[in-house]
């Protein structure tokens, strides 16, 4: 009989690479998404679809007693909200309930996968590369709301829990760097400012072979840093891109005080609207940010995590999906 893992967030662009790997080791996959989630993409895979209300222990334990998973990989949460309150109860709260109801199940979870952020860890300080043991300095209510629901896991000293802690998510299906792509595509290289910055990638299909791996971990309880094992100076990604397009750009750099400006605007108009853009003010802290490069030492040694990715193959696989799918 298969073993069965229960992944969140299964609608979105993390999960649908989550479920394809985890297919791929033989897993019976439970796919919880949201009543008003679209889950066209997913219809034609092998997937069971669950509604779980994480707002509700009971409910959520009653669910888990029913199915008796032996994994979660929880990966759902908000990148975008209004305040810090929504940020808080979607991200942490609903964490705290999902794994509050895994501690109290009859038949005990093999391992509870967490998908938190480097953005609960913060940038980089003094040009150092980001550890696991460094201190913790969120500069946003996203990173704080990661953080904080990493501190409520780490209170179940029951749950065997791995919490990963990936970079810049890129791949097919990604909606949020695709529109740096997709401006690059268009002959328009924007950046903010001119200060010099280090930034670090993880291919979405490397985040999802070691979440899918870390259900298979010795470790019972660890926090991780995951990325490629890159660092790359800002105009990187820029310059892979033009290269596999075969495009020449005008690079503008664009002040920050005009940055500022633009976000302030978006984000006035987003709320009036009841949405928040991807540029808003909260966001500027980790556009801005000098250093985020991070170690990948500890995930290498514990869950012997190798990248198969590095950002230029991971970039020609994307665009060409996008070309593909008609997206460029």
């Amino acid at each position: 009989m298969k073993e069965s893992v229960l992944i969140t967030g299964a609608s979105g662009f993390v999960g649908y690479h989550l479920i394809e790997e985890a297919l791929a080791k033989g897993l019976e996959v439970y796919a919880a998404v949201r009543a008003s989630s679209r889950v066209d993409h997913l219809r034609n895979l092998p997937v069971q679809f669950v509604t779980t209300d994480f707002s509700d222990v009971r409910a959520i334990r009653a669910e888990l007693e029913a199915k008796r998973y032996q994994y979660v990989i929880h990966a759902a949460g908000a990148t975008k909200a209004l305040n810090e309150a929504s940020y808080n109860e979607v991200n942490a709260v609903y964490t705290r309930n999902l794994a509050q109801a895994v501690s109290e199940l009859q038949v005990p979870l093999k391992k509870f996968v967490f998908l938190s952020s480097l953005a609960a860890m913060g940038p980089a300080k003094n040009g150092h590369p980001i550890l696991e043991k460094d201190a913790p300095n969120p500069v946003t209510f996203y990173g704080k709301s990661k953080l904080l629901a990493e501190s409520y896991l780490s209170a179940l000293d029951s749950l065997p829990t791995i919490v990963l802690r990936p970079t810049a998510v890129y791949g097919p299906r990604d909606r949020d760097i695709f529109i740096i792509l997709k401006t690059i595509a268009q002959g328009i290289e924007p950046y903010i400012g001119r200060k010099p910055q280090q930034l670090s990638f993880i291919y979405v299909k490397d985040l999802a072979a070691v979440s899918v791996g870390a259900l298979y971990s010795s470790v019972v309880k660890g926090s991780y840093n995951v990325s490629d094992g890159g660092s790359y100076d800002r105009y990187e990604l820029a310059n892979i891109t033009k290269e596999i397009l075969h495009k020449k750009t005008l690079k503008v750099h664009i002040p920050m005080g005009v940055v500022k400006a633009m976000a302030f605007v978006q984000e006035t108009l987003g709320r009036m609207q009841g949405s928040m853009p991807a540029l808003n003010q909260d966001k500027l802290a980790e556009l801005t940010a000098a250093n985020w490069s991070c170690s990948i030492d500890s995930i290498r040694k514990d869950l012997g995590f190798s990248p198969r990715y590095t950002l230029a193959q991971g970039l020609e696989e994307t665009i060409q999906w996008y070309k593909a799918n008609q997206w460029l």
